[in-house]
C-alpha cells in the first residue's frame, strides 16, 4: 500500500465537487432500492397471500401465513449467508470508518441481495444499513480511484453514509450528523467531514424524492400540542430517563438473546431460519411487530391509544425480542425505525398512565431517548425526529435526548464505537520558516 505522503489531496472546491457526485448517485442508489423493496414487499404479502392463502387446509387457519412465510425467508436469508458470506452490520461498518477509513466495496452484494430477503421476509430491521454499506463503499471506491490519502478517503466515506440516511430519514441535515455522530460515543469527532456530508446528504434527499415523489416535509401526524411551557422541559427531561431504562431493557435483552443463539453462529442456514420462525411467532402473537416500524409507528400515533397501555407496554417488550431474534440470526439491516417504535408505544402507554402528560411529547421524547441510548446520537436524533414529526418540540427533544446520552455513557450496543485516533505527526517535506519568527530573531540575536 502507498504511503499517504504519497497520495493526492484535494482542494476544498474539489472535494465539494466530489461530496455532490457521491449525494447524486447515493439518492439514485436509494430510488433503484425502494423500488425493488416495494415490489418484493408488495409480492410476498400482498399477491402470494392471494395465491396461497385459498389453498390452506381447513385445520390451518390462513393467519399462520405470517409465520411461514417468516420461516422460509429466513432460509433463503441462511442460503445467501451461506454462498455470499457475511458482509457484516453496523459494528463493522463502524470499525471501518475508524481503520482503516473505509467501506470494503466487495461486500456490498451480499448486503444488498441478503438484506432484501431479510426486510421482505419481515425481520425488524430496515433499509438503512444496507444503504449506509452501498453509498458508504462507493464513497470509499471513488477515494481509492482518485489515489486520495486515508484522512480524505474517509471524509468520501462518511459523505456516501450520510447520502444513504439523508435519502432514508428525509431529514438531510440530521442524517448527515447522524453519520458522523454513530462512529462514536461521546459525540461527532469527524469535524472535518460536516460539510461535504451535508452536501452529499441534500443531493441524495433530492434525488430521491423527486425519482419518487415521495412529498417534503413532516412524516408523522402527531396531535398537535398546546405552545410548550417550561413544564414540558421538565417532562422531556424525566422522559428521557425513563427512555434511557427502556433503552438498557432493550439491551440486555438483545445480550442475552445473542447468547442463547452463539452455539449456532456457524450453522448460518438453521440459525437463519430459526430466527425467521422466532420474528414469525411473536407477529403471530402481536402483528405490530413485524417488519421495520416505519409504517407501523402510523398506526399506533393514529390509533394505538385504543389498545391500552397494558397492550402497547407488551407489544414494545415484544418487538425488543424480534429486533434481538432478527439481527442475531443473520438478518440485516438497521435498527433505527424499530426504536424509534418501541420509544412511541411506551411514550403512548406513559401518556395515557398519566393523562396530564401530552401523548405527543411523551412519544417523540421516549422516541428520541430510547434511540439515542442505542445509537449514542444525540444531536442528530434530535433534528431528525424535528423533522419527521413536524412539531416545534426540538428543545424538549434535545433535553430528552442528552439526558438519555448522559446517563446512558457506559452502555454500549454497537461495542465498536470509539474516539477517533490521532493521525501521526508528519514531517514537512519542505522547510516551513515564519518570516516575522526570522525575523525577530535576527533582531534579538
Amino acid at each position: 500500500m502507498e504511503n499517504d505522503e504519497d497520495k493526492r489531496q484535494l482542494t476544498y472546491v474539489q472535494m465539494m465537487m466530489c461530496a455532490a457526485l457521491i449525494g447524486i448517485v447515493g439518492g439514485l442508489v436509494a430510488t433503484l432500492y425502494y423500488f425493488v423493496l416495494e415490489s418484493l414487499l408488495h409480492g410476498v404479502w400482498h399477491t402470494l397471500p392471494e395465491w396461497v392463502t385459498p389453498h390452506f387446509p381447513s385445520w390451518l387457519p390462513t393467519s399462520n401465513y405470517v409465520w411461514i412465510a417468516t420461516t422460509i425467508g429466513g432460509f433463503c436469508v441462511g442460503l445467501v449467508l451461506y454462498f455470499m458470506g457475511l458482509p457484516g452490520e453496523m459494528a463493522k461498518v463502524v470499525d471501518s470508518i475508524h481503520n482503516p477509513g473505509r467501506i470494503d466495496i466487495k461486500k456490498t452484494p451480499a448486503m444488498v441481495i441478503a438484506s432484501l430477503v431479510a426486510i421482505t421476509a419481515g425481520g425488524s430491521a430496515g433499509p438503512e444499513a444496507p444503504l449506509v454499506q452501498v453509498n458508504g463503499s462507493f464513497g470509499s471506491w471513488l477515494g481509492d480511484k482518485l489515489k486520495l490519502d486515508t484522512p480524505s478517503v474517509r471524509i468520501f466515506t462518511l459523505c456516501g453514509m450520510s447520502a444513504a440516511l439523508g435519502a432514508f430519514f428525509g431529514a438531510p441535515i440530521g442524517a448527515a450528523l447522524f453519520a458522523l455522530e454513530i462512529p462514536h460515543r461521546r459525540g461527532l469527532e469527524y469535524y472535518e467531514a460536516v460539510a461535504p456530508s451535508v452536501v452529499a446528504a441534500i443531493l441524495s434527499f433530492a434525488t430521491f424524492r423527486i425519482n419518487t415523489g415521495i412529498t417534503i416535509g413532516g412524516f408523522y401526524h402527531f396531535e398537535a400540542i398546546p405552545q410548550l411551557q417550561p413544564i414540558n422541559l421538565l417532562e422531556g427531561l424525566l422522559l428521557g430517563a425513563v427512555g434511557a431504562a427502556v433503552a438498557v431493557l432493550f439491551i440486555y435483552i438483545f445480550r442475552v438473546v445473542g447468547q442463547l443463539l452463539a452455539p449456532l453462529e456457524h450453522n448460518l442456514v438453521l440459525l437463519a431460519t430459526l430466527g425467521g420462525l422466532s420474528i414469525g411467532l411473536i407477529a403471530f402473537v402481536y402483528p405490530e411487530t413485524l417488519f421495520f416500524s416505519e409504517e407501523q409507528i402510523h398506526t399506533v400515533i393514529e390509533t394505538g391509544a385504543a389498545l391500552g397501555a397494558v397492550s402497547l407496554l407488551l407489544i414494545a417488550f415484544a418487538k425488543m425480542f424480534a429486533i434481538s431474534f432478527t439481527l442475531h440470526s443473520g438478518f440485516l439491516g438497521g435498527f433505527i425505525f424499530p426504536l424509534f417504535f418501541i420509544g412511541a408505544n411506551t411514550g403512548l402507554a406513559i401518556a395515557l398512565l398519566i393523562p396530564s402528560l401530552h401523548p405527543t411529547v411523551a412519544m417523540v421524547c421516549l422516541m428520541a431517548a430510547v434511540n439515542v441510548a442505542v445509537t449514542k446520537t444525540p444531536v442528530s436524533t434530535s433534528i431528525i425526529l424535528s423533522v419527521l414529526s413536524g412539531t416545534a418540540m426540538l428543545p424538549v427533544i434535545v433535553i430528552a435526548s442528552f439526558v438519555s446520552f448522559i446517563l446512558t455513557s457506559n452502555i454500549a450496543m454497537i461495542g465498536t464505537q470509539r474516539s477517533r485516533q490521532p493521525a501521526p505527526a508528519k514531517q514537512p517535506r519542505f522547510s516551513q520558516v515564519n518570516p516575522a519568527q526570522q525575523l525577530l530573531q535576527q533582531v534579538t540575536s
